[in-house]
């Protein structure tokens, strides 16, 4: 088996299994819908364990500050949205529960249009594509693509109510906006019940950052002491992304990080089928997608509590609770936590929680693509350019791996020489297979030549490139970035289909530069990979087939070299 078979073969099942994951996503089984009778996050009875006997106060979290006074059970609460701006974010907070919703990243368009190809269209008289370049949103009010961001207090049955998500807040403005020169910017919610007790929520801002402090001051004017957690979850309805490609399969659902077991994804389907419920030192929980994570990060000095939790409707739950505190009556206190939401760029997140960049979802070969991408980060700091960083970062590993390659294009030029022996065996011996890999066997040890030698080497790079496939793929960096020429998206494909023929007409030159396999049938299947993986690459982003292509042709210069000192070698020892 030579190289370039083995390399074939590998790719091939690698476009397998993201096509059988494919279809696993549009046509395998589906989380059945569970009723519940109460349809809110944080039900009044069983939504947070009881500890100790402790369970929710549910006596005034309705109550409607402006009045001070509980509501009657069939009134509808008044409640309005907030709107909040910044120079990353634009969002609605509802005074209901001061939830955040309808948050749009004001840094990164669903779409980018391409010139060149709307020039193209014009060209011939086509009408250029409609591209809809409105800011991604990533948490959303609608129910079709229910996401919250929702927080609160809750209190035991021996305590005075505390005002959760459905309690109504005030706000002294109708909106809120970060000015020029301004560095943060603070939004704040009060809610007040007629014993005394009053909740100040403020949300913390910070110019070009995408976490916010939530501050909750619990001020305690009433006789008896009060005693209260605080927790922080987010609610989402799991749905298929429109213009989604269908070959790049990522994570969607929920994430917990603790001490014990550091980083957990959980699926959909399994907070349906099990409530999570574990206790750790620090930790955050959070919802992941391609790109984008929305985390809850508590305080890291106390012991926080994780659940999650299906409800009815399709909507699923993930959060935390505090421990907790008790506020005495003439006193106050404030419990804060961290609600991130935006872009997953590695070293930011690094910096606001531990284990937190692992939300870039490189599973099980992690420890071998961070190197991978903290080199492509550090190139591209010097280029300026992420198309330049792919091909430089190719080239390190091609050189760092020069060695293994050279061992297995040697043992392929002498597996070379023996390929009309092996026809002559094959001939001779056609009627007989056992014979056949006898005599086979015979002439590998006569000659010393190792059949498996082109293929073990490569067996080290593949978990080297197969990270390096899936930091492109994972990297938010790369989405929309700019190459040169009509490549103006990497996380696109490519819409004149340029570089997927180009990568095929590189695979072709490289099979061409090795003897063709033995069996006829063989030979013919493997004249077909360079087009069934043009057709394969014409749906894939431009940077990975910008990576396929610059890795093509770097091997082609390799076997090339190598090749020739090979052949140098052998007129010598002719002589």
């Amino acid at each position: 088996m030579d190289n370039l078979r083995f390399l074939l073969v590998m790719a091939f099942v690698m476009v397998t299994y993201m096509l059988w994951e494919a279809w696993q996503i549009d046509y395998g089984p589906k989380p059945q819908q569970i009723v519940s009778e109460t349809p809110t996050i944080i039900e009044k009875d069983d939504s947070l364990p009881s500890i100790g006997g402790e369970t929710t106060a549910t006596g005034d979290s309705n109550v409607d500050s402006s009045s001070a006074l509980p509501l009657q059970a069939t009134a509808i609460a008044p409640n309005r949205l907030i709107r909040v701006e910044t120079d990353v974010f634009a969002m609605e907070i509802d005074t209901r529960g001061a939830t955040i919703q309808n948050l749009d990243l004001l840094s990164y368009p669903k779409e980018k249009p391409n010139a060149y190809y709307n020039e193209m269209l014009a060209f011939v008289g086509l009408e250029p594509d409609s591209m809809d370049d409105s800011p991604i949103r990533l948490l959303d009010s609608s129910d079709e693509k229910l996401f919250l961001a929702q927080s609160g207090l809750i209190t035991g049955k021996q305590s005075a109510a505390a005002p959760d998500h459905h309690a109504i807040f005030q706000s002294a403005q109708d909106s809120y906006a970060m000015q020029a020169g301004e560095e943060t910017l603070v939004v704040p919610f009060t809610w007040v019940n007629e014993q005394g007790h009053q909740v100040i929520k403020r949300f913390v801002f910070t110019r070009g950052k995408y976490d916010i402090v939530l501050e909750q001051e619990i001020k305690n004017n009433s006789a008896m002491p009060w005693t209260v957690r605080q927790y922080a979850q987010l609610l989402r309805k799991p749905f298929k992304k429109e213009n989604s490609n269908n070959f790049i399969r990522t994570f969607t659902g929920g994430v917990v990080y603790t001490q014990e077991d550091k980083y957990q994804k959980i699926e959909f389907d399994d907070m349906a089928d099990e409530n999570l419920s574990v206790a750790t030192l620090g930790g955050w929980s959070a919802m992941i997608q391609h790109y984008f994570a929305t985390a809850w990060i508590p305080p890291h000095e106390e012991e926080n509590h994780f659940y999650t939790k299906e409800l009815k409707g399709w909507r699923y739950v993930i959060g935390s609770y505090s421990p907790a505190v008790d506020v005495a009556a003439g006193d106050s206190a404030v419990l804060s936590s961290t609600l991130f939401a935006g872009p997953k760029i590695q070293p930011e997140m690094e910096a606001l929680a531990e284990g937190l960049e692992l939300t870039v979802d490189y599973s099980w070969l992690t420890v071998v693509a961070k190197p991978i991408y903290w080199l492509l980060n550090k190139v591209y700091n010097k280029v300026e350019n992420w198309g330049l960083a792919i091909l430089s970062v190719t080239l390190c590993i091609k050189l760092l791996f020069f060695p293994l390659s050279q061992t297995s294009y040697k043992s392929m030029a002498k597996m070379r020489k023996l390929t009309p022996q092996l026809k002559e065996l094959q001939e001779k011996f056609k009627e007989d297979k056992q014979r056949l890999n006898s005599e086979m066997m015979a002439m590998y040890r006569r000659e010393k030549v190792n059949p498996l030698g082109g293929c073990l080497p490569m067996l080290v790079q593949i978990p080297v490139f197969i990270s390096l496939y899936w930091v492109l793929v994972e990297t938010v960096e790369l989405r929309q970035a700019e190459f040169y020429g009509w490549v103006l998206d990497l996380s696109a494909q490519d819409p004149f289909y340029i570089l997927p023929v180009l990568m095929g007409i590189t695979m072709k030159i490289q099979q061409g530069l090795n003897p063709p396999p033995v069996d006829p049938m063989q030979a013919k299947i493997m004249k077909m990979f360079p087009i069934i993986f043009t057709v394969f690459f014409l749906y894939f982003p431009a940077g990975l087939v910008l990576y396929w292509i610059w890795n093509n042709t770097l091997s082609i210069i390799q076997q090339w070299y190598i090749t020739r000192q090979i052949e140098a070698e052998g007129t010598k020892k002719g002589r």
